[in-house]
Order: structure tokens, then C-alpha cells, then sequence
């Protein structure tokens, strides 16, 4: 596995971007995408694991419009700056770098895509999950997707039918900034469209993927990421 930090090409913008690359060669890749942290190290791990994997991984730096190189851990102080930079994203900047994303994998011979997102990544991921280049999507713990979207307009949740590939969507029950009835609202979405899906919930609370966080949970983490490679594996057959 290599990795590195590269740029990736957007008109009027170049976006940094975290990519990890197994030793073989491979046809499929995933997008990963950050909580309001930043490419940290813990998103810089998840997508050295999946390059390990046998997937191209990649991290894109949401936040590069507002804060190049961002980059905190998990105190209150850094909570309360990552949401600041969070509060300034638009949707369709979002989609545009992804897009900007997509087109560098394929360009690399990239057949099939993936997308992976946390935290406020997670509601990006949902996002993401529409545009038509992304076959599988897992988004964790996204909050705010049935109450609004990135930049204002309506809530994100209203662009379920758009999704196009499979989604799988990893929520706590006890996690403070999505309340179970939110859950609902999003598995019943999914289940109106017809969209290929699976909702995972857990007896657990905010952040639980993630092994620097105080809500990490080792036995959910550990399914959460069994299921995962059971959906991205589809992208190698």
C-alpha cells in the first residue's frame, strides 16, 4: 500500500485530497469522506484500510474553500471550529468536488466507485449517493438529513429518489444529534423509492466507528465494518 497527499483539479479550485493505493492493480475505489475534522488521522486511517483492502481510497478535503489543510482532533474548542467550517458548506460545492473526485479516479482507469462518509461525511455521503457515478454508499451517522441540507434549501432526505446505487446507512440509537424518529424518517424514505438498502442501528452514541472518540464502541465499529466490505465487495465482481 502507498499514500500520499495529491491535488485534485476543480475550475477555480484545487482540492486536497489524501489517496491510498494497494499494490495490485484494482478497478474499484472508494471516496472517503471526512467528519468535521478534517482529513485527520482517523480518516486518513479508514482509508488506508481500505487500500489495504484491494481498493484505490481516497480523502477529499471538504473544507478546502474555507480552510486548506484542516485538520483538529475532538475537544470542545476544535468541535465548536469544525462545525464553523461545516456551517459555510453548499451542497452544490460539495457535489462539485466529489464530481472533481469521480473524475480523477476515472481518469486513473477507475471503474466502479464507492463512497464512505462520518459525521457530518455521512449526510455528504447521502448527498453524494445521487450522483450517477456512485454505485455504493455507506453513510454513518449523518445528522441533520431529514431537517436540512448543506447551504440551505430543502432537507436532504428529499433527494432519495435520486439515489441510484445501494445505500447503507449506520445510525446509534442513543446518539444525541439524531433522534430515532430521524432514523425513521430516512428508512421509510428509502423504502418509498424503492432504493436498495439496508438501515443498521446500534444501541450506542455519536462517533461510535471512530477509535479516538469517547463514543467509539468496538463490538458495533467491528460489525459496522463487516457490513462495509460486504457492500463494497460488490464493486469487485
Amino acid at each position: 500500500m502507498n499514500s500520499s497527499w495529491i491535488k485534485i483539479s476543480n475550475p477555480s479550485l484545487d482540492i486536497d485530497a489524501y489517496l491510498a493505493e494497494p499494490n495490485s492493480p484494482t478497478s474499484a475505489a472508494i471516496i472517503v469522506i471526512q467528519e468535521i475534522f478534517g482529513v485527520n488521522p482517523h480518516i486518513r486511517d479508514v482509508t488506508e484500510r481500505f487500500a489495504q483492502a484491494g481498493y484505490v481510497a481516497i480523502a477529499p478535503a471538504i473544507f478546502q474553500r474555507t480552510a486548506p489543510g484542516f485538520e483538529v482532533g475532538y475537544s470542545q474548542e476544535e468541535t465548536k471550529l469544525g462545525r464553523s467550517h461545516k456551517d459555510q458548506t453548499q451542497a452544490d460545492e460539495l457535489l462539485s468536488d466529489l464530481q472533481a473526485t469521480i473524475d480523477y479516479l476515472k481518469a486513473k482507469g477507475i471503474q466502479k466507485i464507492g463512497v464512505i462518509g462520518f459525521c457530518f461525511g455521512g449526510h455528504v455521503a447521502y448527498l453524494a449517493a445521487t450522483l450517477p457515478d456512485i454505485q455504493s454508499t455507506a453513510s454513518f451517522y449523518g445528522a441533520g438529513i431529514v431537517t436540512m441540507t448543506p447551504g440551505g434549501g430543502e432537507p436532504t432526505v428529499s433527494r432519495t429518489p435520486d439515489i441510484q446505487g445501494t445505500l447503507y446507512a449506520f445510525f446509534g440509537t442513543q446518539d444525541p444529534l439524531i433522534p430515532v424518529e430521524h432514523i425513521d424518517q430516512i428508512e421509510a424514505a428509502l423504502k418509498a423509492h424503492h432504493i436498495d438498502h439496508q438501515v443498521f442501528r446500534y444501541p450506542v452514541g455519536h462517533g461510535f466507528f471512530c477509535d479516538r472518540r469517547a463514543d467509539y464502541d468496538p463490538t458495533a465499529a467491528a460489525d459496522a465494518w463487516e457490513k462495509v466490505n460486504a457492500l463494497f465487495s460488490r464493486l469487485k465482481d
